[in-house]
């Protein structure tokens, strides 16, 4: 009878035991954070599925294998388990998993009675979400910084109430230099890619020569006006100068200008029997209306611009190369946008507060899409990017513009063409790469994999993949 309570007292015991080990490893189980057990030498014995989840490690993978299996110059280079041994106390590390999550891994060696460690305990947090968060700050800060700047800063103005953003070293030497040459009335010949900002520059000039600030200035386009009609428009004409000419004539734009700036914009488009007019009238200061004999002195400054190389077309004996000469005094050359990185930020913030302004909207810009217009070659220039943020600002309905806001990004909208209707080279390449990577990562999962696949190193892909947002 007593061996029978014996007995069964043992199995009591021996079910109590089995229920407390069921609930300690549903207890294991449940945590959140991800727990790893090995013996003295490292060999794993248990780990929860949280731990799987954190590592990226299976189970079937791990249990009876030594940690230093895993160790790679990749995303394991060293291990808490195996500090915390050879320490002989607790060890924290950061590692970047395999799948780059980002995990904070605690080992802790538990010691028998002789000293000699019998077990090491890891505990393993995804601290992703916080590395996010602090990312996310990081550019809140910056975007805060852009606007403060942007608030803060002292410029002048391109005639049109804008202030002129000016942070590029070849700019403000630019802008030096027109600060020398603003208040004398010599030719300025102002050179640069379509919608770089050549206008912007011609108004500084007129605004800051005292003399002619007050008085008019007048923009013509050589190339949008037709060759027979261009003539009259300079000139003037005078009655009955030909069928259809207004009764008493009409003042020309040499003389409506006069006292102020005439800005001659794509003078590479002029024919060449215009051009020796124009020449003669630069010469002279004076004009003959068509259909006239009287001379006229005018008292105009002359800017003119051109996106076209100028030389060539003098050695193709297409631009005359004395009017040429007589042009270029003092020649500007303005770098495309997409080599005044610095100045894309502050020009999206002002862009975006006259229109926010204009529409009566009240929209912010995120860190995201700032660092998107930086990346973009821009083959539109200033006027493109003006254009898109205003685009964004009317289509948009995010408080904040999202990268999804931007036109380019917008799903089926795989590339931005030119004014000409073509897709540039270096657009088409970024797309491709973008569409490429994309389709990599899906398949492969980690930089690390995506890079032996593309055969490019992992810091590249990493690089790439931010750049694209993906």
């Amino acid at each position: 009878m007593e061996k029978q309570m014996e007995q069964r007292k043992t199995e009591l015991e021996l079910e109590d035991t089995r229920l407390i080990m069921e609930e300690l490893e549903e207890i294991i189980e449940g945590s959140f954070d991800g727990i790893l057990v090995t013996d003295g030498q490292g060999n794993a014995l248990l780990a929860n599925t949280s731990y799987v989840r954190n590592t990226g490690i299976k189970k079937e993978d791990m249990i009876g294998h030594n940690i230093k299996e895993f160790l790679n110059p990749v995303w394991m280079k060293n291990s808490a388990v195996l500090l915390a041994i050879q320490q002989k106390g607790p060890v924290s590390l950061h590692h970047t998993t395999q799948h780059g999550r980002n995990i904070m891994a605690t080992g802790r060696p538990i010691f028998d009675e002789n000293g000699q460690i019998k077990r090491v305990v890891v505990n393993t947090r995804d601290i992703s979400e916080i590395y996010e968060l602090q990312e996310e700050l990081l550019k809140a800060k910056k975007m805060e910084k852009l606007y403060f700047d942007q608030m803060t800063a002292e410029g002048d103005e391109d005639g049109g109430g804008e202030t002129i953003v000016v942070t590029d070293p070849r700019m403000r030497d630019i802008y030096a230099l027109l600060g020398k040459v603003c208040s004398f009335d010599t030719t300025v010949l102002i050179c640069g890619e379509s919608g770089v900002g050549k206008e912007v520059v011609a108004r500084y000039l007129h605004e800051k020569n005292t003399l002619r600030k007050d008085k008019p200035f007048i923009t013509v386009n050589c190339g949008a006006i037709p060759e027979n009609l261009l003539e009259s428009e300079l000139f003037g004409y005078e009655e009955g100068a030909f069928t259809g000419a207004a009764k008493g004539g009409k003042v020309g734009l040499f003389e409506a200008a006069s006292g102020g700036t005439l800005f001659l914009d794509e003078i590479g488009e002029m024919s060449l029997n215009l051009q020796v007019k124009l020449l003669r009238a630069l010469e002279s200061r004076t004009v003959v209306r068509v259909g006239g004999t009287r001379t006229i002195p005018v008292d105009v400054r002359i800017v003119a611009a051109t996106n076209r190389d100028l030389v060539k077309m003098v050695d193709d004996q297409q631009f005359r190369e004395d009017l040429f000469y007589r042009l270029n005094v003092i020649s500007v050359d303005l770098p495309p946008l997409k080599e005044r990185k610095g100045e894309i930020a502050p020009m999206t913030l002002k862009f975006l507060r006259k229109f926010n302004k204009e529409y009566g909207q009240d929209k912010k810009i995120t860190y995201e899409v700032i660092k998107e217009f930086e990346s973009y070659s821009w083959p539109g220039n200033i006027r493109q990017l003006k254009n898109t943020v205003e685009n964004m600002v009317i289509v948009s309905s995010n408080e904040y513009l999202q990268l999804d806001d931007i036109p380019w990004m917008e799903e089926g909208a795989n590339v931005q063409k030119n004014e000409k209707g073509e897709v540039p080279l270096q657009q088409a390449m970024e797309n491709y790469e973008k569409e490429l990577l994309k389709k990599a990562k899906e398949k492969y999962g980690s930089s690390r994999k995506v890079g032996v696949a593309l055969q490019v190193d992992q810091s590249t892909v990493i690089r790439k993949l931010k750049k694209y947002g993906l």
